[in-house]
């Protein structure tokens, strides 16, 4: 079986790519010419150099790797490359719904169409939904469901509902939809930032309502993506999944676990009101565009951090998929922390 991972060099894409290896499969890492290859040593890796934001040289590209590959095309594709970061709104579009929309014409036009097109997209696609509601008699809300309206608050969450929606009008080609919830494990930059504040014995959280928080761990989600490309066709097709590792936590819940797991004494626990955090990131993002200069903290960042319910529902990956998550929380970090210590980063 042959297999190509789009966005192969990234946090995702590299841990899909080892697991497509551990199975025996023909793995295709799909990279640009320009993608660090640190998480890509395997020499029984094949590469493959895509340009996402051209579909005449995409196609001509494709066309290379079919008469290398006999003819032939890839059994699955796995589509995890895209932007999570943008200077501008107009970038999160470009790599994220055109880049999607080009991959995906450039396999028709070579006459690639794999038997299964999975695209990883983000809970981030329904925004701050739900959020002025709670279930009876507890501080939790209600989750949030494959039938409620996607209402993205971030350029990322549009650019992500945009392809999706395009991807929906596919009826041709046999996809599958996975929507991560905040996804963390070794590799991971984000969540790290956390654990480098605590190192340094300061924790920061904004905002005084209630949050609920969902994770999953990034293996979780590397089983999901095999699971979408190897279950029978008639469950799976043409339906789309949330993954999260099935249950909700407090705003507390990770950054205790990770002071926990450090062994970190005396840390002080700051809680600024969202304004502030608005301020900051507004200012910040405004500065960092002008000089050119990517930035953690923007406005669409202020919006993830200041969203108060990230529930969802997993129950249609686990009965459809047959996804059922083996990484509790408390063992995730546990081993996030051990792989950060072991590569220098804390």
């Amino acid at each position: 079986m042959r297999i190509l991972v789009t966005g192969a060099s990234g946090f995702i894409g590299s841990f899909i790519v080892s697991e497509g290896i551990s199975r025996g499969y023909e793995v295709w890492a799909g990279v640009r010419a320009s993608s660090s290859r640190k998480y890509l040593t395997d020499p029984r890796i094949r590469f493959a150099e895509l340009d996402l934001g051209s579909r005449e040289r995409l196609a001509g590209q494709l066309a290379a790797l079919k008469e290398e590959m006999g003819g032939q095309g890839w059994d699955y594709v796995v589509h995890a490359a895209g932007a999570t970061k943008s200077l501008r709104r107009e970038g999160f579009f470009r790599t994220n719904t055109e880049g999607t929309k080009n991959l995906i014409m450039a396999l028709e036009q070579q006459q690639m169409r794999p038997r299964r097109f999975v695209f990883v997209s983000s809970l981030s696609i329904f925004g701050a939904i739900k959020e002025r509601q709670q279930v009876q008699g507890s501080t939790l809300y209600p989750e949030i469901t494959d039938t409620d309206t996607p209402q993205p608050n971030t350029a990322y969450g549009e650019s992500k509902l945009a392809a999706e929606q395009w991807l929906a009008t596919q009826t041709q080609l046999p996809w599958v939809v996975l929507r991560p919830t905040g996804v963390y494990g070794p590799r991971e930059r984000d969540y790290f930032l956390m654990a480098k504040s605590i190192s340094q014995h300061v924790d920061f959280a904004v905002g005084f309502r209630p949050q609920e928080i969902t994770f999953v761990y990034v293996a979780d989600v590397v089983q999901a993506v095999f699971l979408a490309c190897e279950r029978p066709e008639a469950d799976v097709v043409h339906r789309a999944f949330f993954l999260s590792d099935g249950q909700s936590y407090n705003s507390r819940a990770f950054s205790d676990l990770l002071q926990q797991e450090m062994g970190t004494h005396c840390v002080v626990h700051i809680k600024a009101p969202l304004w502030f955090l608005r301020a900051v990131c507004a200012v910040n993002g405004y500065v960092c565009q002008r000089l050119g200069k990517l930035t953690t903290l923007n406005m669409d960042k202020y919006h993830i951090l200041a969203q108060r319910n990230w529930n969802c529902d997993i129950t249609p990956a686990r009965q459809l998929l047959g996804y059922e998550p083996r990484w509790s929380l408390a063992e995730g970090v546990r081993e996030s922390v051990r792989w950060y210590k072991h590569e220098g980063w804390l």
